[in-house]
């Protein structure tokens, strides 16, 4: 989804970091291989990830919605040594796909942070994980993402950060709400959860289709 013009977007793009090979390729097989490739993060915004992971340098990260893991080794780039980055997919048909490139950047980049894959519905998974975390990426089913939050706040060490993807939702989230739509309305109020929670200092941003950065104080 681009809300900006083509060719302003594309200025931005060529303006900002290059992507890592790793993605290229990652990116290259996902689109040859998996139905709906437009569910990757993409350059740009991965880009952004990765200077958000940079600025935090997270020792523990929770993603929800892993796909084919391009979000996860974006995210990846700024842990320092002995992190972990636990993913949560429900698919588990894109597990061995995204394990081998959590292999690879393991090999290539950073052999010290591990990657722990677990599948299955997250609402299920994040009450059994120890521990706290000091980044979370959402970018999993968007009728859940309420749901989402609750589960994880309590699992947040202070300081840390929630980013929260597709929170525009291809702009519908400023459009009249049809009767068949699950999404648009679980997103509305999702928003407006974020920037009313007195827990958090939210910003929501015009990347790609929408991502809001929350810190908990």
């Amino acid at each position: 989804m681009f809300f900006l013009p083509q060719n302003l977007d594309d200025y931005i793009v060529a303006h900002s970091e290059d992507e890592p090979q790793i993605l290229q390729d990652l990116t290259r097989e996902t689109y040859q291989k998996v139905l709906q490739p437009i569910m990757l993060s993409g350059a740009y915004q991965g880009r952004v990830l990765s200077m958000i992971s940079h600025l935090k340098q997270p020792k523990r990260v929770l993603e929800l919605g892993t796909f084919t893991g391009y979000s996860a080794l974006c995210i990846a780039e700024g842990m320092p040594a002995g992190s972990e980055l636990v993913t949560i997919d429900i698919n588990e048909e894109l597990e061995d796909m995204s394990g081998r490139y959590f292999a690879r950047f393991r090999e290539s980049v950073n052999n010290s942070i591990t990657f722990t894959q677990k599948i299955g519905p997250a609402l299920d998974i994040i009450p059994k994980l120890d521990g706290k975390f000091d980044l979370v990426f959402i970018d999993a089913d968007k009728p859940n993402y309420v749901n989402y939050f609750h589960a994880i706040m309590d699992k947040m060490n202070a300081g840390g950060l929630i980013l929260s993807d597709n929170v525009l939702w291809h702009g519908k989230v400023v459009e009249s709400v049809q009767k068949k739509d699950a999404s648009t309305p679980v997103l509305l109020e999702y928003n407006k959860l974020l920037k009313e929670d007195p827990r958090l200092q939210t910003v929501l941003f015009s990347i790609r289709d929408g991502l809001t950065l929350s810190r908990v104080k």
